[in-house]
Order: structure tokens, then C-alpha cells, then sequence
């Protein structure tokens, strides 16, 4: 099976696959820019100590180092993989599912169908992730009061109620809609036109992510001001939803206050996609082809292009009643080409009988050493 130009063809519709795939790929993406996370989040804060004024992201990424230690920047993300396993597996499953189902029957471009499956997806993607992420940004913030993740649930819960964790859903929602929307169609846009053939290409995949994320991430920017600000702060009172939270920003900060954080959220995203979907595509392609090439057995019988050729050659000497002159025509002086080809796998019998033949050929016959005409490859 040639895997490149077959990769669109390949089982995908394995929900294990996705699932696989979007638990590890979900877990890379926070993981590895979790640090550049920890500086939007504190840079988002309205309302900052004096010694939690960053003027950029390099600035506040030294400062916490400098002053709170080196671990500073990861703290909390325990609580991100936990969220985002679960949450990533889900997440992607339901999207090809839904893609697949709305694009069914076309081979076109069909980019509504991409924002409404990433529109689903993400309902799921957030009921997991939000008390997660609550969790994850107060241990964020500067001088923050919680000692470890399970202090930080158990603190909230005691003082706040099991609300307190989803007090954002809705204006995580009202974000991520529109960002994974944006997201999917830009990053299947991208795809058109950087992987028109549509195969495992890291590449395309990696530059098509990042492109997505930059776009989703600075148009939705606003709105993860206000999410941060209601994972953050106590409740107090009336007025903790969405249309409070728009308006506590503009009083505290006025327009530019909706796109604090700006460039730490893009620069975050972008690359944080750009692995995310590079990860994904490789682990789909993986598992996908994996499962394709070896079906139920793990092994495969190798023939050298020469025993192909040599074979022909018989036939056709036989056809025309002259003789065959083994080696000596099939490639030229160099040689025959031995490039491998591939058979179905065999049973143990099958393999058996080969490894005898091979081991006969390699051992009594006049060919030259490495041209035995059955080769075992173990996969």
C-alpha cells in the first residue's frame, strides 16, 4: 500500500483512532505552551499587584522566573492534563463523525459542514475542560492563595459551590463557538491550498494549525478577557455572567482592555495548534495506516523487484521458445533492482515453508548472496 498517496483513503473511521489521537494531541498542545498560557492569564489580570505588571510577554515570563522560581510558569498544569485528555479524545471523535456525516456523499470543500461540526464538538470539549480550566488560572495568578491542584478544587468547592467551576461555561462557550468555528474552517481553508492531495503531510499540517489558531485566537481575544476574569474572581454577589463581565472590563481597562493579553494569546496559539494538529494527523496517520498494513498478523513476506523481473523474463523466453538467461538481462550490467514489494500477510504454515525456502536458496543455490527470492520482514 503506498501511504502517501492513499493516507485519505486509509480506515479513519475508527472512533479509537480519534480518540487516541485527540487525547494525545490535546495534552501535547497544553503541555508544551503552558508556560506562554500562564503569561496570558496574568497579563489578562485587570487589576494586577504592582509586582504582576508585565509590560510584554518576555518581560513577565522572566519576572516569574526571576522572582517565584522556574517551576512558576507550569504550576497548575497537572490540572490541564487531567482536563484535557478526556476532553481532547472526545473532542476530535466528534468532530470527524460529524464532518463525515455532513460531507458525505461530496468531495467538495464543504466549510459550513467544518464550523458546524466544530461548533459541536466543542459543547463537549468545554463541559470537561471548563472546571479545569478554573482551577488551572487561579493557580496562575500572582500570589495565589492555593497550594496544589486538589487544594485549589476543595478550597473553591468549600467557599463557592460546585457552581464556581462552571460560572464561565457559558462565555467559554460564547468564545470557543466562534474560535473553533473560525479554527476548523480556516484550518481546512489552509489545507486546500497547502495539501491539496490531502495526505499525511506535517508540513502543511503544522503551518495550516498555526495559521487557524493566530486567526481564531486574535478575533475571539475579547471574549477570553472576559473568561478570565469570571475564572478568577470570587463571585460577589449579582451580576457574575457574561453581559457582567463585558462591563467590568470596559470599566476597568475601557476598549483596550477587551485585548489584554493580545499577543501572549497569539502567540500561544499559534503554535500550541500548530503541534496540536501536527500531533493528531501523525497519530491518526499512524494508527490508521498501522491497523491498515497489518491487519491481523504482524508479519509480511518481502520480494526483491528482481524476482518480479526474472519471473517475467521466464515467461516471456517461455512464449517466444528461447532461452532464459537468468540474471544476466534483467537490469543491465548493474544488476537487477531490488526494490522491496509487499505480499499478504501468512499464516504460521506459510511462513514456515518460506523461511525454509529462503534459507535453502541462500544456502545451495549459485545466486549471489542477498538475492534470495523471499525476504521476511517483521513489522
Amino acid at each position: 500500500m503506498d501511504f502517501d498517496n492513499d493516507y485519505e483513503t486509509l480506515p479513519t473511521q475508527n472512533v479509537v483512532t480519534h480518540m487516541t489521537a485527540g487525547a494525545v494531541a490535546g495534552v501535547m498542545e497544553h503541555c508544551v505552551m503552558y508556560p506562554l498560557d500562564s503569561v496570558k492569564t496574568r497579563m489578562q489580570n485587570l487589576s494586577p499587584s504592582p509586582n504582576a505588571a508585565y509590560r510584554g510577554v518576555g518581560e513577565a515570563l522572566f519576572r516569574m522566573v526571576k522572582n517565584e522560581g522556574v517551576f512558576r510558569p507550569v504550576r497548575g498544569m497537572s490540572a490541564v492534563v487531567m482536563g484535557a485528555g478526556p476532553a481532547h479524545a472526545l473532542y476530535f471523535s466528534c468532530y470527524e463523525y460529524i464532518k463525515d456525516a455532513l460531507t458525505q456523499g461530496t468531495t467538495q470543500s464543504n466549510h459550513l459542514a467544518y464550523g458546524a461540526a466544530g461548533c459541536i464538538a466543542t459543547l463537549l470539549h468545554d463541559a470537561i475542560m471548563n472546571p479545569a480550566e478554573v482551577v488551572k488560572q487561579r493557580l496562575q495568578m500572582y500570589n495565589s492563595p492555593y497550594k496544589s491542584v486538589f487544594d485549589c478544587i476543595v478550597q473553591v468547592y468549600r467557599s463557592e459551590g460546585s457552581r464556581a467551576f462552571y460560572r464561565s461555561y457559558t462565555t467559554q462557550l460564547t468564545m470557543n463557538v466562534p474560535f473553533q468555528s473560525i479554527h476548523f474552517m480556516m484550518y481546512e481553508f489552509v489545507q486546500n491550498i497547502t495539501n491539496k492531495e490531502r495526505q499525511y503531510n506535517p508540513t502543511a499540517h503544522m503551518v495550516s494549525g498555526a495559521i487557524a489558531g493566530a486567526v481564531s485566537a486574535g478575533v475571539t481575544t475579547p471574549l477570553d478577557v472576559c473568561k478570565t476574569l469570571l475564572n478568577t474572581q470570587p463571585e460577589q454577589g449579582q451580576g457574575t455572567g457574561l453581559i457582567h463581565a463585558i462591563r467590568t472590563v470596559y470599566k476597568l481597562g475601557g476598549l483596550s482592555g477587551y485585548f489584554r493579553g493580545l499577543s501572549a494569546r497569539v502567540l500561544y496559539q499559534m503554535p500550541s495548534t500548530a503541534i496540536c494538529w501536527s500531533m493528531y494527523e501523525f497519530f491518526k496517520y499512524f494508527l490508521s495506516s498501522h491497523a491498515g498494513e497489518q491487519g491481523d498478523s504482524a508479519l509480511r513476506l518481502v520480494v526483491p523487484q528482481a524476482a518480479l523481473i526474472i519471473d517475467e523474463q521466464r515467461q516471456d523466453s517461455r512464449a517466444s521458445g528461447d532461452s532464459w538467461d537468468g540474471w544476466s538481462t534483467a537490469g543491465g550490467s548493474s544488476g537487477p533492482v531490488k526494490t522491496p514489494r509487499e505480499l499478504p500477510s501468512v499464516s504460521g504454515v506459510g511462513l514456515y515453508g518460506a523461511l525454509s525456502f529462503n534459507t535453502v536458496h541462500n544456502a545451495d543455490s549459485k545466486l549471489p548472496k542477498g538475492n534470495a527470492l523471499l525476504e521476511i520482514s517483521h513489522s
